[in-house]
């Protein structure tokens, strides 16, 4: 150790007696007690409002309709009508199949209806005849039994012919691969040239777009909350009402967008111990994809008036929360004194505090840093409770004073 090293600590407590002994010398020497200085913090008013607890959960984006693009005949595919990815109307042609061989079974089938239609006019005409003649007694009985099941067998024949062409349209028809709903297309998994059959494979995927579901699962205990609310009346039923909802996606900050519920699940699922949930959004610009991750707030309760804190206030002490609030000192000023609370949920950036705050207090939300034990001296500055670390004017200085000294 050198030797400038081996003085400095006593010197430096040399000073400090120094200082201390002038200070005693200022007082008179009556022994008087210096005060510590007001420390500066930023103070808020506790919040009192009306509010309603939201409940948040996390979710994913579903489409309202989702829906495999499936051939109906079989044959080998024409043309591609679509770019994929891009949205479509519903009705919009997507793909064509080969339709020769059915427009040659329509044409068929339109012969044979034809076909049927003269044996059944030429039955009519027969039974008008035998009826006729029967009167006259030029034909018997037996014979104009014959006449009658011929009409009726012509009959359905005729029926059975409109039948076979109706198919052989449909089967026509299905050719044509349209649209089913209006959204965006997924990729075209076949192309021109390529070989299908009556259902097999996915040529493509259609989703709906506008409005959007947003899907999460509600845990047991919110699930038994809102049951008991819904029978005491104070939050209506989600199953009976379009409670609203809150969503943000995960680059977002707060809960920027509205919605409201439109079905809950007819069971709790016993493995994980939550219940299925869906909530409707509108989704005009596209901005919701299917799939994509969503935080979600549910109404959680109704209307109650609450005391409300910023989290940055709130400090932690082993299992126990607590805040400093500026009080008046004895004499005269004010000082921390700290108060224990039990918060609640989350509300507009701020926490509600359920226990532990009067209104009016002025909660200390900077520089809680600076006070080392409860009753320290405080030079509050007030800040808006939703703005906790705005630069505010300080207060006029005020020179340390002796205890005991006027």
């Amino acid at each position: 150790m050198t030797a400038p090293s081996m003085f400095r600590a006593p010197a430096r407590r040399i000073l400090l007696l120094a200082a201390s002994l002038a200070l005693s010398a200022c007082s008179g020497g009556g022994g008087g007690e210096m005060q510590m200085p007001p420390t500066e913090v930023n103070v808020a008013t506790v919040v009192a409002r009306s509010i309603s607890q939201w409940d948040e959960f996390t979710g994913r984006i579903e489409a309202v309709e989702s829906v495999e693009i499936r051939p109906r005949v079989g044959g080998y595919i024409t043309a591609v009508h679509f770019e994929e990815g891009e949205v479509v109307e519903q009705g919009a042609l997507l793909f064509t199949i080969d339709d020769r061989e059915y427009r040659a079974s329509a044409a068929s089938a339109r012969a044979d209806v034809a076909r049927a239609e003269a044996r059944r006019r030429l039955a009519a005409t027969e039974l008008k005849r035998s009826e006729t003649l029967v009167a006259a007694r030029a034909v018997s009985a037996g014979e104009l039994e014959g006449r009658q099941n011929e009409a009726v067998q012509a009959d359905a024949d005729v029926l059975s012919a409109r039948a076979r062409l109706e198919q052989a349209e449909l089967s026509l028809g299905f050719t044509r691969i349209t649209a089913p709903i209006a959204g965006r297309t997924s990729i075209a998994r076949l192309r021109q040239g390529s070989l299908v059959g009556a259902g097999e494979p996915v040529l493509t995927t259609l989703v709906s777009l506008d409005p959007i579901y947003v899907a999460f699962q509600g845990d047991e205990r919110a699930y038994l909350r809102y049951q008991s609310m819904a029978r005491a009346g104070t939050r209506p039923s989600s199953r009976s009402a379009d409670n609203p909802v809150r969503v943000a996606l995960a680059d977002e900050t707060g809960f920027p967008h509205s919605g409201r519920m439109v079905f809950v699940d007819n069971a709790v699922d016993p493995a994980t111990g939550t219940i299925f949930a869906r909530a409707e959004l509108p989704n005009p610009d596209g901005l919701f994809t299917p799939g994509l991750f969503a935080r979600v707030q549910l109404l959680g309760s109704g209307k109650h008036d609450a005391l409300l804190i910023h989290r940055q206030a709130v400090q932690t002490d082993q299992d126990r929360r607590y805040v400093y609030v500026a009080a008046p000192g004895e004499g005269g000023g004010f000082v921390a004194l700290r108060k224990d609370v039990v918060l609640g949920s989350a509300v507009d950036g701020l926490v509600e505090v359920i226990e532990g705050l009067q209104p009016g207090d002025r909660v200390v939300v900077n520089g809680m840093r600076k006070i080392f034990f409860p009753g320290a001296p405080l030079a509050p500055l007030d800040v808006p409770m939703d703005a906790p670390n705005t630069i505010a004017a300080s207060p006029e200085p005020t020179a340390a004073t002796p205890a005991g000294e006027g």
